[in-house]
């Protein structure tokens, strides 16, 4: 059995997102290897906790706390400054592993997902493995409506985005990852374009995922639309009411009160959503609910007859979290969620501008609407694409099969060099 060195600075079981992707992958690479894992010692109460409570005590991993010291991390707080600091603790997180002196067979750099930091795991001359790894794409510029995008926000994109390009451009740190690197994983052809990566290094994988959930057709008492998320501009919940709204425009009169949006977040967003709901005298259409714990929010994927995410991210773990329910997905044809849909699950659109968009979404709500037979082929399509994509346990014979070749190779590759050195006259 190999041992798997994993480096995911974001782990907890009781979260999703990027907490919740940290520790499925580590369940899921601990079901055929022997796991190192190595995230940040504020992690490690809700990871012992949970181990505990779940009776875990045969789990194959051996969890370790790295941090650096509070001088050097002083200035962080929370969300505030997370991106430097990850930096700065990947960069001397071998010195970390040299000091506990692990031995292991293959260095998986598995989390944060930002794909314009680099792993520094290539030092040990081990097989390495660099992901699932992927970034947001800027937001096109015709989509920040000025009622729900401040200066600031348009700004904040802008200069985002300008620092990742400086990255992959100019960073030697970046060029050694991408060239001692085995395999790097990445969510779509777009993040591999971006980094200008080998196409022989490359694999595609989504970080995402979902938990299996038992499956069951309901019936729906009207036609409800679902939208979650945290409510920030990238994810497109402006277009998510504005499209409704217009929508709800083209209905009879009759057939209004046979629809509804429900949007669960919480986020800079909330109170310009709420503000248009009521300035539209919408409330009897749209709910915005900030918070609702997870068996509730399971009791609304199953009634809801479509999932409208029109989000410009570059991933998107809730739309898989709705295919598990068998809720097909309306969104932008991008490189996040629009990677995960196609046209046996659900309906996307091609950016144009923003009202054309809203239009866009307006006319394939109605579509669905009118369509309740459409509506439920898609749904049987996202489930099925769910189970055969998107379950965890996929991704346990997927990362088996990577170790299993990535050390093959290197080995025969180091023999290879040996013989030359033994016996230059040979060669």
């Amino acid at each position: 059995m190999k041992t798997i060195l994993t480096t995911a600075y974001a782990i907890n079981p009781y979260k999703g997102s990027e907490d919740g992707m940290g520790w499925n992958h580590i369940l899921q690479i601990a079901k055929t290897s022997k796991v190192i894992a190595i995230t940040r010692k504020n992690n490690l109460e809700m990871i012992h906790k949970y181990v505990e409570e779940h009776q875990l005590k045969d789990l194959n991993v051996s969890f370790h706390g790295y941090d650096l010291p509070y001088w050097m991390r002083f200035w962080k707080r929370g969300q505030s400054g997370s991106t430097p600091y990850f930096y700065l603790w990947q960069f001397f997180m071998p010195l970390f592993i040299l000091w506990k002196g692990f031995r292991f067979d293959v260095a998986h750099n598995l989390n944060f997902h930002t794909d314009w930091i680099p792993t520094f795991l290539w030092v040990f001359r081990k097989p390495v493995v660099w992901g699932p790894v992927g970034h947001h794409p800027k937001i096109p510029s015709g989509y920040y409506h000025y009622k729900n995008s401040t200066l600031t926000v348009r700004l904040k994109n802008q200069v985002i985005w300008a620092i990742k390009k400086l990255f992959w451009t100019f960073d030697p740190f970046f060029y050694l990852a991408k060239w001692n690197a085995d395999v790097i994983l990445c969510f779509s052809p777009e993040v591999s374009k971006q980094m200008n990566v080998k196409e022989s290094k490359v694999e595609y994988m989504y970080s995402v995922g979902s938990e299996e959930v038992p499956f069951e057709e309901k019936k729906k008492d009207k036609f409800r639309i679902l939208s979650v998320g945290r409510l920030v501009p990238l994810k497109g919940f402006d277009i998510t009411v504005r499209s409704f709204h217009a929508f709800l425009n083209k209905l009879a009169t009759e057939d209004k009160n046979k629809v509804e949006l429900v949007i669960v977040g919480k986020g800079e967003m909330y109170q310009k959503l709420t503000d248009y709901v009521k300035s539209n005298e919408l409330d009897n259409h749209i709910k915005v609910i900030d918070w609702m714990d997870r068996e509730e929010l399971k009791e609304y994927y199953k009634s809801s007859s479509l999932f409208f995410f029109p989000s410009h991210e570059g991933a998107g773990m809730v739309v898989p979290e709705a295919f598990s329910f068998g809720v097909p997905t309306l969104c932008f044809d991008n490189c996040g969620p629009g990677t995960f849909v196609n046209p046996s699950c659900g309906v996307k659109i091609p950016y144009s501008n923003y009202n054309n968009s809203i239009a866009g979404f307006a006319t394939e709500l109605e579509t669905l609407f009118n369509n309740p037979e459409l509506t439920k082929q898609l749904g049987k399509g996202a489930r099925k694409e769910f189970t055969e994509k998107f379950v965890w346990s996929i991704k346990s014979k997927r990362f088996k099969s990577i170790y299993n070749r990535i050390t093959s190779e290197k080995l025969s590759k180091n023999l290879f060099i040996s013989s030359i050195i033994t016996n230059p006259q040979d060669n």
